[in-house]
């Protein structure tokens, strides 16, 4: 059994969980620094991307008794929430790296919380997606904001990688719909991998469609009453708010956006899920894309609550 690590600073300054057998809050967030390297015994370049999330907003944005004219809540809304820690990684070994995520995931599920990631690459989505479905989930939705579609059976023959996320949501039984949103500009996939997609049957909304047309569309694609998993690649965001990315791309989702994705999702579905991922704080001195990111998991959390 995977024990999770304590951070040096949780989540908005909620309490640590040390033990998931005895997690009781409505809402846990965890982090995956390591996932599947392409390159084995370096860490990955979002591997400091949770710990700057964690500390990034100050007590009048994180004070859960303030009121929050984006959710037209209290901050959390409702929930109780705690921070359970750091999965650990082996930067050799990304499948021991993805059954620890797995089994957070599981856990966290089997204790009625609902999960939230802190990532880590874009590698990290894949077991925490798969987690839900040995919890028990059927029929869910994945909705995917990411410059990139993810798409790439494998790179240099590792299949688990950040370029492979999607690709493997689509094998798993338990994930029925795909909606991705956000993709833009040159990335890893090829063509194929675009026709492999849409012919499973993923429904794309890229950002220029979203810049000419608006979010009601896509947040319409997502069933009435379906589970959905949010999966924030955040350079899927306009690199002027998030600015920490390896691949930065013009032309993102605006914070507004994601607001109107976020609250309109979670207005006609039920959201079981998020995780926030690629963050590289090393190419984010003024640190305003962790706030912003902070920001959005907060009205996760206060949407869903």
């Amino acid at each position: 059994m995977t024990e999770l690590l304590e951070p040096a600073t949780t989540f908005c300054q909620t309490p640590f969980c040390a033990d998931l057998g005895l997690l009781d809050a409505d809402v846990a967030v965890f982090a995956a620094p390591h996932g599947t390297p392409y390159k084995p015994g370096v860490a990955s370049h979002a591997a400091n991307g949770a710990a700057a999330v964690r500390k990034a907003l100050s007590w009048y944005s994180a004070n859960p008794e303030q009121f929050d004219f984006d959710s037209m809540k209290t901050i959390f809304g409702e929930a109780s929430m705690v921070d359970c820690g750091d999965v650990p990684g082996e930067l050799n070994d990304g499948e021991k790296n993805r059954q620890a995520i797995h089994d957070t995931t599981r856990r966290v599920l089997s204790r009625c919380s609902m999960p939230i990631l802190l990532g880590g690459d874009d590698s990290v989505p894949i077991p925490f997606i798969e987690g839900y479905g040995t919890a028990g989930y059927n029929d869910l939705t994945v909705l995917q904001v990411d410059a990139h579609i993810d798409w790439r059976h494998d790179v240099d023959g590792e299949t688990h990688g950040f370029s492979s996320t999607m690709r493997r949501c689509s094998e798993m039984a338990h994930v029925t719909n795909i909606v991705q949103i956000g993709a833009r500009g040159p990335g890893s996939a090829r063509e194929s991998d675009y026709i492999d997609a849409q012919e499973w049957g993923v429904q794309f909304f890229t950002a220029r469609d979203i810049h000419l047309t608006g979010m009601e569309a896509a947040i319409s694609a997502v069933p009435e009453g379906a589970n959905v998993i949010l999966a924030i690649d955040v350079d899927g965001i306009d690199p002027t708010l998030v600015p920490g990315i390896i691949l930065p791309a013009f032309g993102g989702l605006s914070y507004q956006d994601m607001l109107e994705l976020i609250h309109g999702v979670a207005s006609r579905a039920t959201i079981v899920g998020a995780d926030f991922v690629e963050y590289v704080p090393e190419q984010d001195p003024t640190g305003r894309g962790a706030q912003a990111i902070a920001r959005l998991v907060s009205n996760v959390i206060a949407a869903t609550h």
